[in-house]
């Protein structure tokens, strides 16, 4: 699936919003009554338009609670006999015994191992 470069028409950016254009003179008319209805049910009701951010603005910020590190600096730290604190590093697994021949690759990357000469010519066969 490739990726299609999509005109301006989709775009979010870049987009003022014109003035609004009523459709007839009679809905616009229908709205201003509606809109001055509504002021006056506000204003007997003495309800008073809230800024759009300022109930955020007036909140307090946030702290973090504090935590309560105990201190335990009076108990001693558990050395374990080693002072230096410096581990050897383990030897690596090697495979010391006689039964296995090799590694074959049967199909792919699929390691086989091969016990017996017999096993590495039926696996050599086996490749197409």
């Amino acid at each position: 699936m490739s990726m299609h470069l999509e005109g301006p028409w989709l775009s979010t950016t870049g987009r003022k919003k014109s003035k609004f254009k009523w459709r007839s003179s009679e809905e616009k008319r229908r709205h201003q009554e509606l809109e001055q209805s509504w002021n006056q049910l506000k204003s007997k009701y003495n309800v008073q338009e809230e800024q759009k951010r300022s109930r955020a603005l007036k909140a307090p910020t946030y702290v973090p609670p504090k935590i309560h590190i105990r201190d335990t600096s009076h108990i001693p730290s558990l050395n374990g006999g080693v002072d230096n604190g410096i581990a050897s590093r383990k030897d690596n697994k090697v495979y010391t015994g006689t039964k296995i021949i090799g590694i074959g690759t049967l199909h792919k990357s699929n390691a086989v191992p091969i016990f017996s000469n017999e096993e590495a010519v039926d696996i050599s066969k086996m490749r197409r």
